[in-house]
């Protein structure tokens, strides 16, 4: 099998567990609002939800599997799988450490944090948030375990299990909110997330286990590869947290708006990040060990045409998301959410800040796998300088929109912010290894740019002329009318894009094959 068809299929792999753990978002997120509305009570979950997130995010998240996989990848690489199993060990044992540190910390301090976070609460909302907090701290530590134990599985190439965690993740929110939702209250979607973080590291231990994991009880910080991934993480622990502190300008803006818009916009964000999270990641995460092989062995040609190939496929793939989600966010949100006491004016409000939201997600996908590239360089520093400029930018831009545009000022800060920062980080990838294949970038782009255009225009018809026809009084009717439009808009980007003949349509279109292939295969054996 080829270097292309083994990310192929580990794209098919993530990509299909990431659709699943989204679609069990939106249920988790449908669940809430239903049963809550968009108010302070879940103002206050996701204002508590970011805490724990951003812990988890700047020590293991983020920074962590950023630096390790290129170092644990680079021993595996050159044959030294003993001693990258040593390195495993240190880093899994001083996570540990790091982890009931922090928690520790963070559940003592509490009421200073959610304070700083959300200012614009009231005295019982603060009082909420902080109880929330304090429950779903404990999630941090295993997501911190498995931060580590997806990076090994990664390193090796294996993407399913860790793909499976985040499935197993939502689906225990879900399940454990929609029981104990109406009878305990708000508080119940808070141990659904402590009981998804330990379901998503369990089930990394089996194929661990298969893989003959090597865990010692050491920790050696001497050990040139702690040292190595020590050099490497600082810096993106400096990138992360800038990436963090924009989104804590924005909750602590947003804490002063009327009730509710903080849930709007956080429900928008979620939606703006289901093309990110399905295509963008899945994309990135099966190409960076790729990379970083690539890298180590010094083939910079080959390292050139992989992230070639997964740029213009995250292009392909998302730039229509964009030109979809502006043409029928609104009815796609009465659709998924409008029920319960999710009210009609938060059907308006989140769809205002989704088609702000929607720019955004060129920007943060090609900036997902660019910062990759530069981490499977070894170079952490470039990523987090950009981070840095830009977040000036991003105070900046939401201080002067937040007042004349309300949320969705924030929402259209934010998107500027990822657009930028990924064009900086495409100049500077050009100057540090010369030749980024940019001809096919841009045309390629282009191309998919034009067929979006026409996909957009097509889904807002089509979903306008079924509603006329059938009203929005009923779920079937809005599922009728969103389903044409997507079904319209779908047909039309392929049609297009095959007439102008672009590459990423015949990978795509190989994949599918190679898909339908493997199953009709699977049931020959069967």
């Amino acid at each position: 099998m080829s270097e292309r068809e083994k990310i192929a299929r580990a794209v098919g792999i993530i990509t299909i567990a990431m659709v699943v753990a989204r679609i069990l978002g939106y249920v988790r997120d449908a669940l809430l609002y239903a049963l809550f509305g968009q108010n302070r009570i879940t103002d206050a979950y996701n204002a508590a939800f970011s805490i724990p997130d951003f812990i988890y995010m700047i020590l293991i998240g983020g920074a962590l599997s950023s630096a390790f996989i290129p170092v644990f990848g680079g021993y595996l690489a050159k044959g030294e799988e003993d001693e990258g199993w040593q390195v495993a060990s240190i880093m899994l044992n001083l996570v540990i450490i790091l982890m009931v540190a922090a928690i520790t910390l963070g559940v003592v301090f509490t009421p200073q944090l959610v304070h700083l976070l959300v200012p614009g609460f009231k005295a019982g909302e603060i009082d909420l948030t902080v109880y929330l907090t304090r429950i779903m701290f404990f999630q941090t530590f295993f997501m911190g375990l498995s931060g580590v134990t997806i990076g090994i599985l990664n390193a090796y190439k294996h993407f399913s299990t860790p793909a499976l965690g985040s499935v197993l993740y939502n689906l225990s929110v879900v399940v454990i909110g929609g029981l104990f939702g109406p009878r305990i209250g708000i508080v119940s979607f808070a141990i659904g997330v402590v009981v998804g973080a330990v379901l998503n590291f369990a089930v990394q231990l089996p194929p661990l286990l298969r893989l003959g994991i090597r865990y010692k009880p050491v920790l050696d910080l001497s050990h040139p590869g702690i040292r190595q991934i020590g050099a490497l993480v600082f810096p993106v622990l400096i990138g992360l947290s800038v990436s963090q502190f924009n989104l804590f300008v924005s909750q602590n803006l947003a804490s002063g708006l009327p009730s509710g818009q903080l849930a709007a916009l956080k429900t928008a964000q979620r939606i703006m990040q289901l093309p990110i999270g399905i295509f963008a990641v899945a994309i990135g995460t099966a190409i960076f060990p790729t990379l970083t092989e690539q890298s180590a062995r010094q083939e910079l040609g080959q390292f050139r045409r992989t992230f070639s190939l997964g740029f213009r496929a995250i292009n392909f793939l998302t730039i229509p998301c964009v030109a979809g989600l502006i043409a029928i966010g609104l009815p796609a949100i009465r659709l998924f959410f409008q029920m319960g006491k999710f009210t009609p004016e938060s059907t308006v409000a989140t769809s205002v800040a989704l088609f702000y939201y929607s720019f955004g997600i060129i920007g943060y996908s090609g900036s997902l796998i660019l910062n990759r590239v530069f981490y499977a360089l070894k170079d952490t520093k470039t990523p987090v300088l950009v981070g840095i400029g830009t977040v000036f930018l991003n105070i900046v831009l939401n201080i002067w929109l937040v007042k004349p545009m309300g949320h969705s000022g924030l929402a259209l800060a934010y998107s500027l912010v990822g657009i930028v920062n990924m064009l900086v980080l495409l100049f500077l990838l050009r100057a540090k290894i010369g030749n980024i294949d940019g001809h096919r970038i841009i045309s390629s782009a282009l191309g998919s740019g034009a067929a979006s255009l026409a996909t957009g225009g097509v889904a807002y018809l089509v979903v306008t002329w079924l509603q006329g026809l059938l009203g929005i009084a009923t779920k079937f009717a809005q599922l009728i009318a969103v389903s044409g439009a997507v079904a319209a808009g779908i047909l039309v980007y392929f049609l297009v894009t095959y007439f102008l003949k672009l590459e990423e349509f015949q990978l795509v279109l190989d994949l599918v094959k190679k898909k339908i292939g493997h199953n009709r295969k699977a049931g020959t054996l069967h």
